[in-house]
């Protein structure tokens, strides 16, 4: 009979990866994967990721993904505003709503192109959600109220991202007339917009043509009394077309109440309103145009006391063409090719950034304020 042959088990490293890889704890053996099942694997796996990492590129591009950025790289200049006044009790409001539920809706920022420093990215729309935040963080120290959820978006101009911040106020928090007629103004000075009928087109298109005809009218006032009204978001709109009327016709009138508010400097909604109601008056009488009733232009107070205007040989004739900055305002504009131009009036202060900054620009610039 012939004597049986012991058998022994299999090398731990046979068909395996790794010729050093030790036997399982329990004695049992395994089989690695052969050399074509890895290379296949790692193949799916890599094109897995490129896929991944499009789909990512893509979203990210479109405004699609939410990010969270620091508050102190967020630009709130980068678009001149359009809020010109903001309720404290409405921010209250906010603050408490973030403090409690945390940021819910984002931000949308757009990436400024060539940034150096701190500031990475531009304010489009979420101004209200960022100052409540900053607010939040200066009272709290809190890390959760350090960053900001934000939209990064990519707009083709610099239209695009007016229109972007219009159509949200206009959608979260209805403009006053005097309100969309200056951004309106300040985007045509940037030179966002060649004339203004296409600002107005541009950054109203889908409003109602006689809505837009009226901030057109508002327009009228805002390039002749933006400078010295204190409230103007409280004109109603049929004190605001009256206005706006009453200086096409006559363009000394706008310098006239100009005068008079500089003169006055009210000090609340109902003295800015009595006063405005009343010149008007003045000036549809003096007109000999059918009369107005000052009551139906504007709800004034019976205390408000009527302002003389002043004659009208003692004022000079000066226009304003374009509308003046706000207190704290920043104005940034393209002012060449590379050339990027920020002032702030207030501050006295003027800065020249981009590609376009050279030594030889400053040499010239040297030169033209030598010989101004």
């Amino acid at each position: 009979m012939a004597k049986r042959k012991r058998l022994t088990p299999a090398q731990p490293t046979y068909l395996s990866a790794s010729d050093a890889a030790p036997a399982p704890a329990s004695g049992l053996l395994s089989v690695g994967a052969a050399p074509i099942a890895q290379v296949a694997s790692d193949t799916s796996a890599a094109a897995a990721l490129q896929e991944l990492s499009g789909v990512l590129e893509n979203a990210r591009a479109r405004g699609l993904m939410i990010e969270e950025l620091s508050l102190d790289a967020i630009d709130e200049t980068y678009l001149v505003r359009d809020r010109i006044v903001q309720d404290e009790e409405d921010m209250q409001a906010l603050m408490e709503s973030l403090r409690a539920r945390g940021q819910q809706t984002p931000i949308e920022v757009a990436r400024i192109e060539g940034a150096r420093g701190v500031l990475t990215h531009g304010l489009i729309s979420g101004w209200r959600r960022l100052t409540a935040l900053r607010r939040l963080y200066e009272e709290t120290s809190e890390p959760e109220f350090a960053r900001i959820k934000a939209l990064v978006v990519r707009p083709e101009t610099a239209a695009d991202a007016y229109l972007a911040m219009v159509e949200e106020n206009e959608i979260r928090v209805n403009l006053s007339h005097y309100e969309r007629a200056r951004i309106a103004m300040r985007a045509l000075a940037e030179g966002v917009y060649p004339d203004q009928r296409k600002a107005l087109l541009g950054l109203f298109m889908n409003v109602p043509r006689a809505k837009r005809s009226k901030i057109a009218s508002f327009v009228t006032v805002v390039q002749a009394l933006d400078a010295v009204l204190r409230y103007p978001t409280a004109i109603p709109e049929k004190l605001g077309l009256g206005l706006a009327r009453a200086i096409e016709e006559d363009p000394a009138f706008g310098d006239r109440l100009a005068e008079a508010l500089r003169q006055q400097r009210p000090q609340s909604v109902s003295e800015e309103l009595a006063l405005l109601s009343h010149e008007l008056a003045a000036q549809i009488t003096a007109l000999n145009s059918p009369a107005e009733s000052v009551s139906d232009l504007s709800p004034a107070p019976s205390s408000a006391r009527p302002v003389a205007s002043p004659a009208p040989s003692a004022l000079p004739r000066i226009r304003n063409t374009e509308p003046t900055t706000a207190p704290g305002e920043r104005i940034t504009l393209q002012a060449a090719p590379g050339v990027r131009l920020g002032y702030t009036a207030d501050a006295q202060k003027i800065e020249l950034t981009g590609d376009g900054v050279t030594a030889e620009l400053m040499a010239e610039l040297k030169a033209w304020l030598a010989t101004r």
